[in-house]
């Protein structure tokens, strides 16, 4: 949806951040919004009921078996402390003692035990086993086969060693996999570290269809769904969600004809069509979860890179109170290189391995085409290491850049809820 408007107001922490947008020619830029459903806990019912191509959740699970549940961790937005009650209580009262509820961490941090509470609510926390999954711990996983590819997968050992598997997502436009959901909540979230690096390789990232909103000949997607289906898995519970939260479309059942649908019901919502680029786009990371570090917050830059002018000034706004973060090699490589170019040359190289690499090819996609200033809670120091301008007024630098560019005058693009909002030239 696009919008003409004089005042906005970013997606930015928890709080949020006003923009003056008076006597600019700005073009705001959000998903076609939806209300949340008006009873998430019926249509939850209903969905899992009557799921696609898959028996009803309820008819799957039997008493004597074990259960294994796979989450998001805390940099995603899923509203697993309402959805988990639910899912408990069409399984029969499977007893707690048969259920291991896995936090798919991807090469990320551990969730503190606060963190955990906030996520599932803390009578989960009291009630079920909750494992912090740990990418970097092959002694808490098992081999789950080998993928296609070429290369062994490794799952958490509760995964592997469980009777039933379902998977818990929500989807939306992806900047790697065209979309999230699916298996990708077991690959990468609950797998080894040499498997994800492995399939975040320098070419699938680069493939020019490793992006927004592709699914088919996406070599990254295609990476994923092959590893997830090494082992069965009995049920997807995959969520859409508005800027609120609030639950607008379920999408369970088998894993591929699930996932599918919800991909094209989320491109509808959250994919724009944008005529000609612009010089100056101003992002964010949408907001607490996903903006509480730098790593996450290259899906809003990336968000913004796809209609900006060559040259042109991103501006982005994320809170990164959790830092770089201080876990994997993300900030060691943006911090390595005198220059993004230098940087581009080291990771190309087919024999660089590191983890989280992937994320800085993105990152340097972008710093190679654009100019990008940062408003954050980072050290101005870092990020100017990092090769990012640090900022304290986005209203100011606009200003700046439209008195540079002689033309007050000059498209600006809003993208106030980041990759919520996916761009697309036409």
């Amino acid at each position: 949806m696009i919008e003409e408007t004089t005042a906005i107001k970013l997606d930015y922490g928890t709080e949020g951040l006003p923009l003056n947008l008076n006597g600019l020619n700005a073009t705001v830029l959000q998903p076609h919004y939806l209300d949340g459903l008006p009873d998430e806990h019926n249509s939850f019912i209903e969905s899992v009921r009557h799921p696609y191509t898959s028996p009803p959740l309820r008819e799957i699970i039997s008493p004597s078996e074990t259960l294994a549940i796979v989450i998001p961790d805390i940099t995603r937005a899923l509203p697993s402390d309402r959805i988990l009650p639910w899912v408990f209580d069409e399984l029969n009262g499977l007893s707690p003692d048969n259920v291991t509820i896995i936090v798919g961490t991807g090469a990320h941090r551990a969730n503190t035990h606060d963190e955990l509470c906030k996520m599932v609510g803390p009578e989960i926390v009291d009630k079920y086993p909750i494992v912090n999954h740990n990418a970097r711990n092959l002694d808490s996983m098992l081999m789950a086969g080998r993928s296609p590819y070429g290369y062994d997968v490794f799952y958490a050992s509760d995964y592997v060693q469980s009777d039933r598997r379902i998977l818990m997502g929500f989807i939306e436009p992806h900047f790697m996999a065209g979309f999230s959901g699916g298996y990708k909540a077991v690959f990468p979230g609950i797998a080894d570290i040499n498997a994800i690096q492995s399939y975040h390789g320098f070419k699938n990232i680069a493939h020019q269809n490793s992006t927004w909103g592709v699914l088919e000949n996406n070599p990254t997607q295609d990476h994923i769904r092959s590893a997830g289906g090494l082992l069965p898995v009995d049920f997807l519970i995959n969520v859409t969600l508005n800027a609120d939260r609030q639950i607008t479309g379920y999408f369970c059942g088998d894993v591929m004809s699930a996932h599918q649908a919800g991909c094209t019901y989320s491109k509808k919502i959250a994919m724009i069509q944008v005529q000609e680029p612009f010089p100056i786009v101003v992002t964010t990371n949408s907001g607490y979860p996903l903006d509480l570090n730098l790593y996450q917050s290259v899906k809003g830059m990336s968000a913004a890179h796809s209609i900006i002018e060559k040259g042109g000034l991103m501006i982005t706004a994320a809170r990164c109170n959790d830092g770089f973060p201080n876990h994997g090699a993300f900030k060691d490589q943006i911090l390595r290189w005198v220059s993004p170019d230098d940087a581009w040359t080291a990771i190309s190289d087919p024999d660089f391995r590191e983890a989280d690499q992937w994320q800085t090819q993105k990152l340097l996609q972008i710093q190679k085409n654009c100019r990008i200033q940062l408003l954050s809670e980072l050290d101005p120091d870092l990020v100017q290491k990092a090769h990012l301008t640090p900022i304290r007024d986005i209203r100011a630098s606009i200003d700046a850049e439209l008195e540079r560019l002689g033309n007050p005058d000059t498209p600006i693009a809003i993208i106030p809820q980041g990759p919520l909002t996916i761009p697309y030239l036409i």
